[in-house]
């Protein structure tokens, strides 16, 4: 089993997702922003790389876990919660400068 389909499956199991209804995504998991932050900061060593607004009341973020070169797209929303929305690999930045 891959690393990014074991940490799905342990953020389905560990954080109550959002009923149907309520989640503009339901195939995603969701929880608490807090909470959400905890879990990719102290159990996945993850850092928070960029965001970007989405709408006034959503915000994309990009998180990497440098160690792994795993990265979660989370989609936070102006409610207090934060949803998943991409897991992937072989994280890369590009730090050249833009002239």
């Amino acid at each position: 089993m891959s690393i990014r389909v074991a940490v799905a499956a342990i953020f389905a199991v560990s954080l109550q997702a959002t009923p149907l209804a309520a989640n503009p995504l339901p195939d995603i998991i969701c929880a608490p922003t807090d909470q959400m932050y905890n879990r990719l900061t102290r159990e996945y060593l993850a850092e928070r790389r960029g965001t970007g607004m989405r709408a006034p009341d959503q915000i994309m973020e990009i998180w990497e876990a440098p160690s792994s070169k795993e990265w979660t797209l989370l989609m936070t929303y102006a409610s207090g919660r934060s949803c998943i929305v991409a897991m992937g690999q072989d994280w890369y930045s590009d730090d050249r400068t833009e002239s």
